[in-house]
């Protein structure tokens, strides 16, 4: 067996246990861990600006960590999703960009976003989303959002808690046919217990996937 690689945004924002870029998040589930950052790919670049010119280094680096001895490959944004066919075409390893690519299999899923205003019906339908599956984005402006967008160096992770789970209670609350929550955005698993108390219902997000995909390798 191999270690799972991450392809990360270039960022500086903290990440606490349970976040994709910390390595104990990983540790604490028996999975080995590699780490490369993608120069350039900042928030912006990645989420607002779906800057097509970020394929071609995200496919360079998850060929660097395939042939570093990877066995599975994934991303520290949702937003990759766009990204999803080409990179899995250009290794030999199973690649997953994004949480996003598990709505299909789950019970009436609903969609917790970092950023609403950059999740667009093509990206949904690039990761298999189904149509018509609610959507709620964390509040632009907020503690959680604007560090994390503009990259800051520094994050209020109680507020940011606060942030994330206000929006979750408001996706039930708009949508309460919902039975399972998707955590778009892989800096939100820190809060996935909270999440869960606060809404009800259970919470899938991409250290969940990837667990169950690496128990899945052959």
């Amino acid at each position: 067996m191999g270690f799972l690689g991450v392809l990360m945004l270039d960022t500086r924002f903290p990440r606490p246990p349970g976040d994709i870029g910390n390595p104990a998040t990983f540790e604490a589930l028996g999975i080995p861990v590699r780490y490369l950052t993608v120069t350039g790919a900042s928030p912006m670049r990645v989420v607002r600006e779906a800057d097509p010119a970020l394929l071609a280094p995200f496919i360079a680096a998850a060929r660097s960590l395939a042939g570093q001895g990877a066995s599975l490959v994934s991303t520290s944004c949702g937003f990759l999703a766009a990204f999803q066919a080409d990179m899995a075409a250009a290794v030999d390893v199973p690649v997953v960009t994004s949480s996003l690519l598990q709505c299909a299999t789950l019970d009436a899923p609903g969609v917790l976003t970092f950023d609403a205003q950059s999740l667009t019906p093509e990206l949904l339908r690039r990761a298999g989303v189904p149509p018509g599956t609610p959507v709620q984005g964390i509040a632009p402006g907020c503690e959680f959002h604007t560090r994390l967008l503009h990259n800051h160096d520094r994050l209020d992770l109680q507020e940011a808690g606060r942030n994330v789970v206000e929006a979750a209670r408001e996706l039930v609350r708009r949508h309460p046919g919902v039975r399972t929550l998707v955590l778009e955005c892989t800096n939100v698993p820190p809060y996935r217990d909270a999440i869960e108390a606060a809404t009800g219902r259970p919470v899938h997000d991409i250290v969940t996937l990837l667990q169950a995909r690496w128990r899945g390798l052959p």
